[in-house]
């Protein structure tokens, strides 16, 4: 990047998190969760501490760091008088003193400030909490959000990058909204002067504060003592920890520092270290532990667990990916003898003919896969045959996994805790054995196989004339991976040969097939431009992937992600078809189908990053998912980073973005609330990967027949795959970083270009364009004798100014402003 005199200067963003994390782990630890001494008799306390019970031990008075949960007797008398408020809280992992749950409206959130707070929860437990009545909140004049890392309207979730290392001094009050000066936000703080002393205010609904009216802030507790988790309905978390640990002289346990901050530190009994770790502790200081939380007192900032195993060095591949995956209780262990005894027992296993009696025989059709060239679980197959009056009979063929899952046995017991299969860069966890996964659900060619179809009358332009559901039997005439469909889709006059592309059915000539799939493209096309011109919306974010080396399975390289026509053909056929069956099984079963909701994004998220665009002079409506499209795919200026700016807003545009969710259409009463947003439809639902998803296999049977069992089972279950869903996805990034950080470590630093996507006072936050990465650079980490910085505000908006000196004497120093451009 080019400074204002042209001279060249370059930001190298080295990704060191393996190397740096024990060297920022200590600081940031000091800053957020205090020590035992600050709460001994020397007198020493915190502002939290203030009016709190003593208790006797040993030796002598010591504080009640916790409140005592309340009754469930009072719980449940809080909630149904309004009292109380429950919700799953999120720890900002970037700086795990801040916690929020949603407040009741959904619009907004409720903020817990600081570990005394909430209470010894964890992140993702389902808590309840005590806010201060209305009347008692206090104006306070606020501080720029972006000193505090915070994005428009809230925080960092658990969607979000961790990143580690970022120590900041916590102020006494903050406000959310991004790029603005001089507005006040409600704190609700428990004081003296607080019903009516001086600086108080009484905030009714709807009344003007300094000019904003109440009802649009967002609700802030500051202390424990004005909000407070008062008991934990279902400890979501794992209770599981990767970490460190310290060896503490004259002390009958080891300190335990976990890697993820948002866990406390834990105290670790001597007998469960290695035999020779009080002797020789410095050999352990880079090997990484396993450690389950057994308890937490309220009078110790510390909790108290058993080290459940020793994973290996920190930073080498294995033991970090078994790390990762139990502290997100994924269930990685062999599958038992009897659930494996639940299988067909003899093989080669064939379709019994009293089942092929019962289903539509499909196999004489030309019917073939569309996977990743890697792929061995094909759970879904395409077909597309052209009709005489020039219509189409288009297919989408599913694996029958509930075929082979009974309800109520071992192996749907054992899948429907699973949840979902786990996809790792170097290895899969199955949800279900790899005799099905791979073999017998599995759509390989040239194998009869059973399925649930659904097939469409279907005209050239994309309009449905008909449409049928039911159990079927194909045999897949070709494997074809996304690569083979892509040449397909780039020449549609070329005369394949056969030793371009796999083995296919005599019976189905490669020509055959090329036309199948240029037909089912062109349908494509017409179905997704009709999906965006009815109002959906797509976020394309960049996707990491790499190449490993086969025997070492180490990161040979990397490259984003291309999203090819293939890749759109075979989602919309998908999409169409989990339409098709939401409709189907809603129609059925209108109080037990398991359906997906999108929510719409939160309000006052949108309205910050509107007014955001506007002052920078974007022109992106948010209205609805269909102008929010269309305004990211139109043109974003017209330089050498218009794509890199696309890149950017999009990242931040899925900030405010809800995750989906299944549910029960028996809990919701409203239809209104079954729409999928993005997708800008009234029913959706997950049908065709059931050998990944265990939300697919309850469709498949809603499909088949009457589920056994009332609405609250299937929500129950709705609500555990969701939990599952969304620990599988954090696994997969954690597992991308992983392999990122070991290759930019094997490979030395890389010089990469990218945009700057949010300032702080100390900070800010870029996308690196050629990697996809997001990565927060540290002003006082970079900052050297020949580079400054500092930071202020230009009217409503934050800018941060670096600084460097001059290569050559008497020539100027170079300044870069970042108010939200390019850097490099």
């Amino acid at each position: 990047m080019k400074g204002k005199g042209g001279e060249e200067s370059s930001l190298s963003l080295y990704m060191d998190k393996l190397n740096s994390r024990g060297a920022l782990q200590e600081p940031e630890r000091r800053q957020g969760v205090s020590d035992k001494l600050l709460f001994s008799s020397s007198g020493a306390s915190t502002p939290s501490d203030k009016g709190k019970k003593t208790r006797g031990s040993q030796g002598g008075s010591k504080k009640q760091v916790f409140e005592a949960y309340m009754t469930t007797e009072d719980v449940s008398h809080g909630l149904k008088r309004g009292e109380l408020i429950q919700g799953s809280i999120r720890i900002n992992p970037k700086k795990y003193h801040e916690a929020f749950i949603a407040a009741p409206d959904g619009k907004r959130d409720i903020f817990l400030d600081g570990t005394a707070a909430r209470n010894r929860a964890l992140n993702g437990d389902v808590v309840v909490v005590q806010v201060l009545p209305q009347e008692q909140w206090k104006v306070t004049p606020a501080v720029p959000s972006e000193s505090l890392g915070l994005r428009p309207g809230s925080v960092v979730t658990g969607r979000d990058r961790e990143v580690r290392g970022a120590t900041h001094n916590w102020p006494s009050v903050i406000r959310v909204r991004e790029g603005l000066v001089g507005r006040d936000v409600l704190v609700s703080s428990r004081t003296s002067d607080s019903c009516g002393g001086p600086g108080a205010v009484r905030a009714n609904q709807g009344c003007q504060v300094h000019g904003v009216s109440s009802d649009t802030l967002v609700r802030l507790a500051s202390g424990l003592d004005a909000c407070c988790v008062v008991y934990i309905v279902e400890q979501k978390h794992s209770r599981a920890a990767t970490g460190f640990l310290k060896f503490l002289p004259d002390k009958p346990f080891a300190m335990f520092s976990p890697v993820d901050h948002r866990v406390p530190r834990v105290n670790v009994p001597l007998p469960d270290c290695p035999h020779d770790f009080c002797s020789r502790p410095g050999d352990y200081a880079n090997i990484l532990f396993i450690v389950r939380i057994t308890s937490w007192p309220d009078d110790s900032n510390f909790a108290e667990g058993r080290l459940a195993k020793t994973l290996g060095q920190a930073g080498e591949i294995e033991p970090e990916t078994e790390g990762i995956l139990i502290e997100y209780d994924v269930d990685f262990s062999e599958f038992s003898v009897e659930v494996l005894g639940c299988l067909p027992q003899k093989l080669p296993w064939t379709i019994p003919p009293e089942e092929l009696g019962n289903r539509r025989d499909l196999r004489k059709e030309c019917i073939f896969t569309i996977d990743p060239a890697t792929a061995r679980d094909l759970d879904d197959a395409l077909s597309c045959k052209p009709l005489p009056d020039g219509n189409f009979e288009l297919g989408v063929h599913i694996a029958d996994v509930s075929y082979f899952v009974e309800e109520g046995n071992a192996l749907d017991f054992i899948a429907s805790r699973r949840a979902t299969s786990v996809y790792m860069v170097q290895k899969v966890i199955p949800m279900l054995p790899r005799l099905l996964c791979e073999e017998l659900c599995s759509l390989n060619p040239l194998t009869d196989r059973l399925t649930f179809s659904v097939i469409w009358k279907i005209t050239p332009e994309g309009k449905i004339l008909s449409e049928w559901f039911g159990r079927s039997v194909i045999r897949s005439c070709v494997k074809l991976s996304y690569d083979h469909a892509q040449s397909m889709i780039e020449a549609p006059d070329k005369l394949f040969q056969a030793d371009e592309l796999p083995p296919c059915a005599a019976e189905h000539p490669m020509d055959e097939i090329h036309q199948a799939v240029l037909n089912l493209h062109a349908i494509a096309k017409r179905l997704r431009a009709q999906r965006f011109q009815g109002g959906a919306l797509r976020l394309d974010q960049l996707k990491l992937s790499f190449t490993l080396d086969r025997e070492t399975s180490m990161p040979q390289g990397c490259y984003v992600y291309q999203y090819r026509d293939s890749n759109k053909l075979v989602e919309e056929f998908m999409l169409l078809a989990n339409m098709a069956t939401a409709h189907q099984i809603y129609r059925s079963f209108p109080n037990k189908a398991l359906l997906r909701r999108h929510p719409p994004p939160q309000t006052k998220m949108v309205d910050d990053l509107q007014e955001f665009c506007d002052q920078m002079g974007l022109h992106i409506d948010f209205s609805t998912a269909g102008t929010l499209h269309k305004s990211l795919n139109e043109t974003l200026g017209d330089d050498e980073y218009t794509s890199a700016r696309k890149e950017v807003l999009t990242h931040m545009c899925s900030r405010p973005m809800q995750m989906a969710m299944y549910f029960c259409t028996g809990v919701l009463k409203e239809e209104l609330l079954f729409r999928h947003y993005a997708l800008n439809v009234p029913f959706y639902t997950h049908f065709t990967s059931p050998i990944r998803r265990y939300a697919d296999v309850i469709v498949h049977r809603l499909l088949a027949a009457s589920l056994g069992g009332w609405c609250d089972t299937v929500q129950k279950q709705a609500s555990h795959c969701n939990d599952k869903k969304t620990a599988s996805k954090r696994v997969q990034e954690l597992s991308s970083e992983l392999f990122f950080s070991v290759f930019v470590k094997e490979s030395g630093p890389l010089d990469s270009e990218a945009m700057v996507m949010g300032i702080l006072d100390q900070a800010f936050d870029v996308l690196v364009l050629r990697y996809g990465v997001q990565k927060r650079i540290y002003c006082k980490v970079s900052a050297t004798r020949t580079m400054t910085f500092h930071f202020h505000k230009v009217g409503k908006k934050g800018e941060l100014t670096l600084v460097w000196a001059a290569e050559e004497p008497g020539k100027p120093s170079v300044r870069q402003v970042r108010p939200r451009h390019r850097a490099k």
